[in-house]
């Protein structure tokens, strides 16, 4: 199993996290903290990373990386080498331009290409093969809903995200004979300054005020709100209590259809 069973999944284990100097890779890494486990922040602000660390148990380690850049992530697996990485959460991403494609330059999408999926590949790549070697381990590979329904100009984002869940499915099914599981988990919009940004732009678009281009895209969502990062962290947290759980993709979305 990737996991040591349901009791023993997280506490005294270490944990790296993409991304975490603020948003879900933040909420994530304090959530994983709360639980008992030894937590490496990884990100390109240090700043951010540190102050994120002053919230989370003492023994937290930060690391800086460009998950994107293939040198920068081999640095970092050569600077972690000492620890025994058994979770690994990349997170790190970014939202791109919104705008229809024919308006994207070639450079925007390569951007959104390199941080959301090459990304999840190094870091795989790096810290994949001591979890084989240990037989055991767990990745949870952040994606989105945007990857599995349609999303109106924002092409770059869903089509990197529809690649991160392909990476996923394929990848458990290498590694999982081994004893390490690799999952997706798919947030739908989150309540925060990102969205509240695309609401402000969808209502300068359409000429709306910002109520209206907030309440016309929660009222896809069955429970008719967003989700919070505290609900994406105790997701992945609950899937590393779940030892089974392998190839799979938890969608938390509060219900939403994209469209």
């Amino acid at each position: 199993m990737g996991t040591g069973g349901p009791l023993m999944a997280i506490e005294g284990r270490t944990a790296l996290v993409t991304g975490a100097g603020n948003g879900l890779g933040r909420a994530i890494a304090r959530e994983l903290s709360d639980r008992g486990a030894r937590v490496v922040l990884t990100g390109r602000d240090r700043g951010k990373l540190d102050r994120v660390a002053q919230e989370c148990r003492a023994g937290t380690r930060v690391a800086t990386v460009d998950t994107a850049d293939e040198r920068s992530v081999a640095a970092l697996a050569v600077e972690l080498s000492a620890e025994t990485i058994s979770i690994l959460v990349n997170n790190a991403g970014i939202a791109g331009p919104v705008a229809s494609l024919t308006e994207i330059s070639v450079d925007r999408w390569d951007e959104v290409f390199a941080v959301n999926v090459r990304g999840v590949f190094l870091m795989c790549r790096a810290f994949l093969p001591p979890m084989v070697e240990r037989g055991s381990g767990d990745v949870i590979n952040l994606a989105s809903v945007s990857g599995k329904r349609p999303l109106a100009r924002r092409t770059p984002y869903t089509a990197s995200k529809s690649a991160v869940l392909g990476l996923t499915a394929t990848l458990a099914h290498e590694v999982g004979p081994a004893g390490v599981s690799v999952n997706t988990l798919s947030p739908g919009p989150v309540d925060g300054p990102r969205m509240h940004r695309n609401f402000t732009l969808e209502a300068e678009r359409t000429g709306r005020s910002y109520a209206e281009a907030e309440a016309d895209y929660v009222s896809r969502a069955a429970l008719h709100r967003m989700v919070t990062e505290k609900e994406v962290a105790l997701a992945a947290a609950a899937m590393l209590t779940m030892p089974g759980l392998c190839g799979a993709d938890i969608d938390l979305s509060a219900g939403m259809i994209a469209r």
